[in-house]
Formats: structure tokens, C-alpha cells, sequence
């Protein structure tokens, strides 16, 4: 049994390489499937990685709030100051963003503004480079001072040393008083596609653009110490619950697990809708091969007639040509995952400076190694078939 199945697999690879540019265009289907499943899942996966690792890093005791329907009642600064007394809450923050065009002499970039308080920097675990970050009298005067991350000061004047010069944001001259450290562990790093980033006080905000009102729809509570956030969620929904009429749909109370839940949902499907795209692309390879292989039966129809005639059996001529899909799908799958390999090793590069590692998820390629060898034997046992229930008689007389 060893020795047939042997004797099979040396004509497989024999037939195989007796054609190679045939074989590799039959392969190119798996090898493109192969390459789009591994990539895309694991580029999913490695961003899906970072963005979770980030938001773990940044502790649990941190609450997003979010109001829908204020109910005549808007929250004010003085309100966040409130809520900040109340037991079981820590620190409370105002926030906004929106970007806005940066200007220092004549060097323009496009920024992403963020409106906030003080205690904006606790919460969020900034750290300073340079000078001091915003001041609760910087928001109670809509002072026009800015503090600016590392990467900021580079690009837009051009070194980090920058305490005390002025740029425009919107027109607007603003006065630097503090640069940040490059903090890519922080909630807003995270879903800021740009790195660009400029703190004012919310007040200033509210005085420079006409979309960001006074009226708070967005801000961050951080618990009071750590393992309490379940307390703190309580005695805001509390707060909140009475504040808008008993309507819990006018505000959302979001927490880190949440947030990491959410992230993994969205990602997870998106993973399995890639992953979906590309076994179809995997399928269509197959079909290739399929229909390559029903060609090479017809190409070698006399060839089965001399094995059959000399005593090969049905099940040894199925066994070699089925033997030939699998090769052929098997070899295009190993060829498929190197590419992808070497395709992600390049990526990774690429983006070093995002701190994004993307690597081969080991669960992947093996599902991507089973769906070729089903797909091998899947779309090869047509044609092995039929080579398989030839008369001898009639494949010696063929006349192809």
C-alpha cells in the first residue's frame, strides 16, 4: 500500500514539474487565497492587539460619559466640579476634538484640536516634556494657551524646546506654555488618526469654533481609587438618572471593559468577514484546479489506458491523480504562506513608528493548510474519477 501510494506521489510531482508554468498559474489561485486570508486576519488581529493592550494599559477606572438628550438641563464646567465632590467619584474632564489647521510662520499643518480641563492630564496619565499643561484658571479665563505633544512641536515649529512661541490654530494666535511627552497609551491616541496634537482649555474651544458649545455632551470620570469603578458608575448613573428626568437613554455610562468588549466584537466580525472573503477566493482557486486537472485526464487519456491495460487499478489511477490536486493545492498553500510572511515582515516595518506588529497567527495558517487539502481533495475528485472509470479499451483507441 506504502509503495503504491509512493510510486503515485513521485508521478504526481513528476506530471507537476513537467509543466511548471501551467502548475503555477493553476496554483496562482490558491496562492492569492492563501496570502488574502493570512494578511487581512492578521492584520485585523495585530491592530486589534495594539488598540486592546492600549486601552487595558490605561487602567479600569476610567468612565466615558456621553449625553444624548440633556432635557433643558446641560451640563456645565461648574456641574463637572459638582459631580467631582460626590462620593465615589474621582476627578471629572470636558472634553472635545475636532481638527483644525496649525500655522507657525509659514509652515501650515493640519492638527487635531482637543478643548479640556485640567484634570484632563490625570486622567488620561499624561506626561509633560516641557513646561506646565493646562490650569483650571487657563479655562476659567478661555486663556489662549496651548500645550502641544512632542510630535507636534517637531513638525509645526520644527523643535521641541518651544516654550513661549505662538502658532495659529484657525487664525487664532495661541501661546505655548507646555509640550507633551509622545503618549501612545492614551484613550485619545488611540482613535486619533492624526499624531498631531494641540490641548486648549474648553472654554477656548467653545470661543473658537462654532460647533463646540458650552453645553457638555462628552466627558471623562475616573474612580476614586482602583477597583471601584463599579461604585463610581453607580453614583453617576445616579446623578445623571435623576438629573434627566428618569430617562435612562439620554446618557451612556461607558467603561474600559466595555470599550475592550466592543473592540473585540467589531473586530472579531470583521475578522470572520474578511476571512469569509478570502476562502471564497481560496474556492475559485480550487475550481482552477479542478478544471486543469479534467484537462490533463483528457491530455492523458491514453497513458490511463496503457496503466489500465497492464493491470493499474481503478483506485491507484484515482489515487494518482487525486494525489495531484493535493500537491498541486499544497504547494500553492505553502508557497502562499511564505509570501505572506515575508508580505507582513514588510508591513510591520513600514509602520514601526506606529508601534503596530503584525505577525502569522498560528490558528489561521492551519485553517488556511486544512481548507487547501480539502479544497485538493474537494476539487480534485471529479477528475480523478473519471480517470478512474475509463475502459481501457476506449482510452487506448482515443484519438485526442
Amino acid at each position: 500500500m506504502m509503495d503504491t501510494l509512493k510510486q503515485s506521489l513521485r508521478m504526481a510531482i513528476k506530471s507537476i514539474s513537467g509543466n511548471k508554468l501551467r502548475a503555477f498559474l493553476t496554483m496562482l489561485g490558491i496562492i492569492i487565497g492563501v496570502m488574502a486570508l493570512v494578511i487581512l486576519v492578521s492584520l485585523v488581529n495585530g491592530a486589534t492587539s495594539t488598540v486592546t493592550d492600549t486601552i487595558s494599559s490605561l487602567g479600569t477606572n476610567l468612565l466615558t460619559v456621553t449625553v444624548s438628550d440633556d432635557k433643558g438641563q446641560p451640563i456645565s464646567l461648574s456641574d463637572l466640579a459638582e459631580f467631582s465632590e460626590t462620593d465615589g467619584v474621582g476627578q471629572t474632564a470636558a472634553w472635545q476634538s475636532e481638527s483644525a489647521v496649525g500655522k507657525y510662520g509659514s509652515n501650515a499643518e493640519t492638527v487635531q484640536l482637543y478643548g479640556t480641563t485640567a484634570a484632563y492630564y490625570n486622567i488620561q496619565g499624561l506626561n509633560m516634556l516641557l513646561g506646565r499643561y493646562i490650569k483650571s484658571a487657563d479655562v476659567e479665563n478661555a486663556s489662549s494657551i496651548c500645550v502641544i505633544n512632542e510630535n507636534a512641536a517637531q513638525e509645526l515649529i520644527g523643535y521641541s524646546d518651544c516654550i513661549g512661541e505662538e502658532i495659529s490654530i484657525n487664525g487664532i494666535k495661541f501661546k505655548v506654555v507646555g509640550v507633551l511627552e509622545d503618549n501612545d497609551d492614551s484613550l485619545t491616541a488611540v482613535f486619533s488618526s492624526n499624531s498631531l496634537a494641540v490641548y486648549i482649555p474648553y472654554t477656548s474651544l467653545v470661543r473658537l469654533s462654532s460647533s463646540v458649545s458650552s453645553k457638555i455632551t462628552s466627558f471623562y470620570v475616573s474612580a476614586e481609587a482602583d477597583g471601584t469603578t463599579a461604585e463610581t458608575e453607580s453614583a453617576m448613573y445616579s446623578i445623571l438618572y435623576e438629573r434627566f428626568a428618569q430617562d435612562e437613554d439620554a446618557f451612556e455610562i461607558d467603561t474600559q471593559d466595555a470599550l475592550e468588549d466592543t473592540m473585540s466584537s467589531v473586530t472579531s466580525i470583521l475578522a470572520i468577514l474578511l476571512g469569509g472573503i478570502a476562502g471564497i477566493s481560496l474556492i475559485v482557486g480550487g475550481i482552477g484546479i479542478m478544471n486543469i486537472m479534467l484537462v490533463t485526464v483528457t491530455e492523458r487519456t491514453r497513458e490511463i489506458g496503457i496503466r489500465k491495460a497492464i493491470g493499474a487499478s481503478r483506485g491507484v489511477i484515482l489515487q494518482q491523480f487525486l494525489l495531484e490536486s493535493v500537491v498541486l493545492c499544497m504547494l500553492g498553500c505553502a508557497i502562499g504562506i511564505f509570501l505572506s510572511w515575508g508580505t507582513l515582515r514588510i508591513i510591520s516595518v513600514v509602520v514601526a513608528s506606529l508601534d503596530l506588529t503584525f505577525k502569522m497567527n498560528g490558528a489561521v495558517v492551519l485553517i488556511a493548510v486544512l481548507f487547501c487539502f480539502i479544497i485538493g481533495v474537494g476539487f480534485g475528485l471529479y477528475p480523478a474519477n473519471k480517470a478512474a472509470k475509463m475502459k481501457p479499451i476506449d482510452a487506448l483507441h482515443y484519438g485526442g
